[in-house]
């Protein structure tokens, strides 16, 4: 069962080397991911999956020792999913930042896994993904990673869009006090239109955590360069 789970934003700025003269602006971001971290590891996991939106060709699952790197963005990094031999396949982008932040905070608390989750999966889908990972050990940690709207400024990836302000606002309430059906409920239409490439990890959180009694706790939102970022913790 999910005994616990963080929530983080996925972009490779997280990096400082990645974001490079910028990188303090993620400053306050990286230093609420690093407590979403500490209370995975005081959860005392069997295993940890990375959960994380990509393209279609990305999808499935990805074994400890899976490699990624930053090298597409401009940083000469890689990293690595935990120990163990190397995966045929390089992560994406998003479970590559999440391998990177376990790397950051030293990670050893337990064994981890990756899942790319196709960003336009259906629902019912991410919730049956979600039941099956929080199904398949008896104690089971998520670190998920994902963004909400990309629409929040004129300057954003999306433009500015008036719909994306209370999409991130329902997103923050319900990451923040572990509410599983109001994220179940989330819009896939609405996300994809507003590029809210979190909607998906965040369903599959929420199919994991039914029944599970966690609490949440926000520790981060903002919409540095127009997208939605949010932090969580829940145990």
């Amino acid at each position: 069962m999910l005994v616990a789970a963080a929530v983080c934003p996925a972009p490779p700025l997280l990096v400082p080397e990645v974001a490079a003269g910028a990188a303090a602006e993620l400053d306050d971001a990286r230093t609420a991911c690093s407590d979403a971290l500490a209370v995975l590891a005081a959860s005392r996991p069997d295993v940890l999956v990375v959960v994380g939106s990509c393209d279609a060709d990305h999808q499935g699952p990805y074994p400890q020792g899976s490699r990624g790197s930053f090298h597409g963005f401009g940083a000469d990094i890689e990293v690595r999913l935990g120990e163990g031999e190397e995966g045929p396949r390089l992560l994406p982008a998003s479970l590559a930042v999440g391998a990177w932040l376990l790397g950051r905070a030293r990670w050893g608390a337990a064994p981890v896994e990756g899942i790319g989750v196709a960003a336009s999966l259906e629902a019912a889908r991410c919730l049956e993904t979600g039941r099956e990972l929080a199904a398949a050990d008896e104690r089971v940690a998520l670190l998920v990673m994902g963004d909400g709207s990309a629409c929040r400024t004129l300057k954003a990836p999306g433009y500015l869009d008036d719909r994306a302000a209370a999409f991130d606002a329902a997103a923050g309430r319900a990451l923040g006090s572990a509410d599983t059906d109001a994220l179940a409920a989330l819009d896939p239409v609405l996300a994809a239109e507003l590029q809210a490439a979190g909607r998906a990890p965040w369903q599959v959180l929420a199919g994991a955590a039914e029944g599970a009694g966690l609490g949440g706790r926000l520790l981060y939102e903002d919409a540095p360069y127009g997208v939605g970022y949010f932090v969580a913790a829940w145990s």
